[in-house]
Parts: structure tokens; C-alpha cells; sequence
């Protein structure tokens, strides 16, 4: 399985989880808090549709923009930039970040439509995913969100925002198990 076969299956079984673990759920547990301070489900959901509101544009127009003949470019090569920027959201990567300000949904007012926008922007990233086949994933072409000087190549910053999705729908199912434990004492 190539990285793009493989970040596809963790697409879709994001957006999986999101749909059976925690679409159902009534509003008051998609808006509770493990601690003051701490981010509740629709917040972690919140903060990746403030992401992917930058990113699935950018990825599609870099996409669109570096077709590729070759099919020797799918595989995804790293820069330096590329490498940090991975090695700060892999889930395995416990270290908490500081979150841009304008990224942070804390204390955000944020109901159902928080769900479906997430799940939509899912169905853009596996549309991206699928176009990204025929691109050429090594381009730098992809603008950092905080910092628009920088560019990540395009297979970089796909796998980018996979695994930080991937990192924040875990945090989201540790407030759903928390709340679970809480509700069973």
C-alpha cells in the first residue's frame, strides 16, 4: 500500500468514527469538558474545519495546478519543514502544542453543524486524495497556513492534515471516554 492508499484508509475510517461514535450524541456530551481549559468534542472538531477550511483549497488548487506524467513522483519525499511539521502532529507525538489563536475554538459556541461540516470537508480531502494520484507529490507548492512564506510539497502537507485529524479525533474519543467513566461513577 503507497502513503496515498494508506492516508485514504485512515480518511475513511475518520471519518467512520466520527459518523458511529459521535454524530449521536446529544449536544451537552459533543460540548463537554474534561478540565477548564480543555477542548470538548465539537471543539476538536471545530479546530480541524478551521484547518481544513484552508488547507482543502490550497491542496486542490496545488493539485490542479502540478499534474504530473510520471508516475515515479507518488511517492512522497520529505524536506526538512516537512518532517517537523509531521513530527509535531502524529498522534503517537504526545508533547502538546500551542495552538495559532485564530486556530483555537476554545469557548466556541458550536452545535451539530459543526459534525456535518467536518464530515463534508472529510469527503473534499478523499476527493483530493483520489486527484492527488495523478500529481506531482514532491512540488513545494502547498503555503503553511500560519507562516504563507513557507511551502510544504504536496504529499507533505496531505499527509499534514491526515494525521493531524487523525491526532484530534483521538483527543475527541478520550473526552467521549472520559465522559462515559464520569457518567458511570
Amino acid at each position: 500500500m503507497n502513503t496515498l492508499e494508506s492516508l485514504t484508509q485512515i480518511t475513511h475510517s475518520l471519518s467512520q468514527t466520527v459518523s458511529s461514535e459521535l454524530a449521536s450524541l446529544d449536544l451537552s456530551a459533543l460540548n463537554f469538558k474534561t478540565a477548564t481549559g480543555s477542548w470538548s468534542i465539537l471543539e476538536c472538531l471545530e479546530h480541524l474545519n478551521r484547518y481544513s477550511r484552508y488547507y482543502n483549497p490550497a491542496l486542490a488548487k496545488a493539485i490542479e495546478a502540478n499534474a504530473a506524467d510520471d508516475a515515479s513522483v507518488q511517492s512522497i519525499s520529505y524536506s526538512w519543514l516537512g518532517t517537523k511539521s509531521l513530527e509535531m502532529v502524529r498522534p503517537q507525538h504526545t508533547k502538546k502544542h500551542k495552538t495559532v489563536k485564530h486556530m483555537n475554538p476554545i469557548n466556541s459556541t458550536l452545535g451539530r453543524a459543526t459534525v456535518e461540516e467536518f464530515l463534508k470537508h472529510q469527503e473534499g480531502l478523499l476527493h483530493l486524495l483520489k486527484r492527488a494520484g495523478k500529481a506531482n507529490l514532491h512540488k513545494k507548492a502547498v503555503s503553511v497556513e500560519f507562516f504563507k512564506l513557507l511551502k510544504l510539497r504536496i504529499g507533505e502537507a496531505l499527509e499534514f492534515v491526515v494525521l493531524h485529524e487523525e491526532r484530534h479525533i483521538q483527543q475527541a474519543m478520550r473526552v467521549k471516554a472520559q465522559l462515559a467513566k464520569q457518567a458511570a461513577a
